[in-house]
C-alpha cells in the first residue's frame, strides 16, 4: 500500500486539498490520525490506496449527476448488499440526466435557429442578442 500526503491524494484523486478537506467534512472521505515521530498526535495525515480509489468514485459519481447527499448513501450501499436501493438511485438519476439532456437539446435547437437568423440578415438588431434580452 502506497501512503501519501493529503497533497498526493488529491493530486492523484484529481481534486484540489481543499476538496478533499470538504468531503471528509461532508463524512465521505475519512481523515486519519495524524502520525507523530515520537508518538505525539501532531505530525502528518496518511493516506492509502483506498482513499484515492473512494475519491474516485466520489468525483466519477458527480460527473453522473449524482448528488453529494447521493454520494453518500451508495457509499453506505457499498459496505452493505442492497443493490436494489442502488439500482433505484441509478434510475433516478438517469431521470434527471434525460430531462437534462432535453433541456439542452431543446436550447441548442433555439440557438441554431437564432445563429441562423442572425446570419440571414446583416442589418437590424442581432435576434441572438434580442432573443436574450426578452
Amino acid at each position: 500500500m502506497t501512503e501519501r500526503t493529503i497533497a498526493a491524494l488529491a493530486r492523484d484523486g484529481g481534486v484540489g486539498v481543499e476538496t478533499v478537506r470538504y468531503y471528509q467534512r461532508r463524512g465521505l472521505l475519512d481523515t486519519p490520525e495524524r502520525e507523530g515521530r515520537d508518538g505525539a498526535s501532531r505530525g502528518i495525515r496518511r493516506y492509502g490506496d483506498d482513499d484515492v480509489r473512494r475519491l474516485r468514485f466520489i468525483k466519477s459519481a458527480q460527473t453522473a449527476g449524482f448528488t453529494l447527499e447521493q454520494i453518500g448513501e451508495l457509499l453506505a450501499l457499498e459496505a452493505g448488499d442492497d443493490r436494489t436501493r442502488a439500482r433505484e438511485l441509478a434510475r433516478v438519476q438517469l431521470t434527471v440526466l434525460d430531462l437534462k439532456i432535453a433541456e439542452l437539446e431543446s436550447a441548442r435547437a433555439a440557438l441554431r435557429k437564432l445563429a441562423h437568423a442572425c446570419a440571414a440578415s446583416p442589418t437590424g438588431p442581432c435576434p441572438i442578442i434580442s432573443a436574450f434580452q426578452d
